[in-house]
This record gives structure tokens, C-alpha cells and sequence, in this order.
């Protein structure tokens, strides 16, 4: 009986010290996961910061495509004008540009933010998803009214050169 008491202490003992490794090995996994979260809610909040950046700067980029293509119509009113027009047209071109890539930077800062909500479904990660995607849907607007107005400027210049205000020059 005590050598059956001293196999059953003994297999306690080996379940005690199989129970301590658990919790620690517990304790170690739930400090990373901890940390992991952490770092994977920073990185959303930053993926949805730049793709609001982006989007504010792809506004920017239409609101330059704007004032370039009405000073290639103001310009466009004096044939001998026609290198305003055509610098107006390339600072159109350029504005469009930066619209789309500005729109390409707050996609990709978007899909950033929902990879990571994918990973963690938390309220603050839903959030600023949510936000990036907003961000990104008005980037894509601004960028491809950009290039609207940069076409328009454009064919201000055709027009220019097909009425004879080009003559000499290009």
C-alpha cells in the first residue's frame, strides 16, 4: 500500500510540475500575444493616419488640377498665350499624377488597416479601418476628377493648336 502511495505522489508530483510548465508557457504566449495586439492596433491607427493624409493630399493634387486647367481656359483666350496654356496643361498632367498616386498610397494604407482587422476584430481596428477605407473611396474621387480636369486642360491646347495658336511654337 505505501509503495502504491509513494507511485501515486509521485505521479502528483510529476502532474504539479507538468501544471507549473502550463501556466508559464501560458503566461509567456499570452505576453506576446499581448504585444502582437499592441503593435498590430498601432499599425492600423498609422495605416489609417496615411491613408487620411493621402487622401487630404490627393484633394490637394485636384484642387491644383482645378486652378491649372482654369488658367489654360483664362490663357487660352490669347493665342500668343499658348506656352501659359502649355505649362498650365503640364502642371494639370503633373497634379493628376500626384492625385493618382496619392490615391494608390491610401488604398494600399486601407488594405493595411482591413489586413489587420482581418488578423483582430477589435472595436478601435474596426474604427480606424473604417476610416482608412472612407479616406481611401475620397482619395480615388479627387484623383480621378484630377485627371477629368487635366484631359479638359489638354484639349484646351488641342484646340489652341487647331485654331492656329500654336503656330511657332512646341
Amino acid at each position: 500500500m505505501t509503495q502504491n502511495l509513494d507511485n501515486v505522489f509521485e505521479q502528483l508530483a510529476s502532474l504539479k510540475a507538468d501544471l507549473d510548465d502550463l501556466r508559464s508557457t501560458y503566461k509567456g504566449v499570452s505576453k506576446s500575444y499581448m504585444v502582437a495586439l499592441g503593435t498590430l492596433s498601432e499599425l492600423t491607427i498609422h495605416s489609417s493616419e496615411a491613408a487620411k493624409r493621402a487622401s487630404k493630399s490627393t484633394e490637394q493634387s485636384r484642387i491644383a488640377a482645378m486652378n491649372a486647367m482654369m488658367a489654360a481656359k483664362e490663357a487660352s483666350g490669347s493665342p500668343e498665350l499658348i506656352i501659359v496654356v502649355q505649362s498650365a496643361v503640364t502642371a494639370a498632367v503633373a497634379a493628376a499624377l500626384a492625385a493618382v498616386e496619392s490615391a494608390a498610397a491610401a488604398a494600399a494604407a486601407s488594405a493595411a488597416a482591413s489586413a489587420a482587422v482581418a488578423h483582430q476584430a477589435e472595436e478601435s481596428l474596426l474604427k480606424a479601418s473604417a476610416e482608412a477605407s472612407s479616406a481611401s473611396k475620397i482619395a480615388a474621387d479627387s484623383a480621378a476628377e484630377a485627371v477629368k480636369l487635366s484631359v479638359q486642360a489638354q484639349e484646351i491646347v488641342n484646340a489652341l493648336k487647331v485654331n492656329g495658336g500654336g503656330k511657332g511654337s512646341s
